[in-house]
């Protein structure tokens, strides 16, 4: 294998796609949809990194309130997600537009998306400017997984049906090739 120089951007594929809420300070809701700039980061006590252009709507909304709720979208909701992701919440009601279901959280001001089958609250805890970019770390409060993607007390990738980004394409989930230690012992 040969491997050539490459433009200095984002190599790392593919990454999640999520749908993020935040909310005005006077009550209006918005969704951005972020992709290969949103990451979990650690998972005790649970962060969640997002990175945001300033001049971004969500940007101005999430600095007000300190809070926001990541979304996990499913697959058939590809047009949604991009739609979210095209237009500003400056100019659209995106929950009116999309058709999609605000649900009340239990510890923050910003709604879920009854529509995704994973929401997580995040409250936050620091932003640092990067590039063009800040970044948004939150801490997770809590996280909420709809029943009908469960098996056996463990996410069901072919229930979810997570949406993956890459290099500006959307693409679905493959196939489950291994678990998390199944090597152990085998070299």
């Amino acid at each position: 294998m040969m491997k050539r120089s490459w433009v200095l951007s984002r190599p790392l594929y593919p990454t999640p796609v999520a749908l993020i809420t935040s909310i005005s300070p006077e009550g209006k809701p918005n969704i951005i949809t972020l992709a290969e700039v949103f990451m979990p980061c650690v998972r005790d006590p649970l962060t969640i990194g997002l990175a945001i252009n300033p001049t971004r709507y969500s940007n101005s909304l999430i600095r007000a309130t300190g809070e926001f709720v990541v979304n996990i979208p499913t697959d058939d909701m590809v047009r949604i997600v991009d739609y979210c992701g095209t237009v500003s919440g400056r100019d659209v009601d995106k929950f009116k537009m999309t058709g999609l279901t605000p649900e009340v959280a239990v510890k923050v001001k910003p709604p879920m998306i009854k529509e995704c089958p994973v929401s997580i609250e995040c409250r936050l805890k620091q932003v640092t400017p990067i590039g063009y970019h800040d970044f948004f770390m939150g801490e997770g409060l809590a996280v909420h997984v709809d029943e009908t993607i469960l098996n056996e007390n463990k996410i069901d990738m072919n229930k979810a049906k997570p949406l993956v980004y890459n290099l500006g394409e959307y693409w679905t989930c493959g196939t489950l090739i291994g678990k998390h230690g199944f090597t152990h012992g085998k070299f």
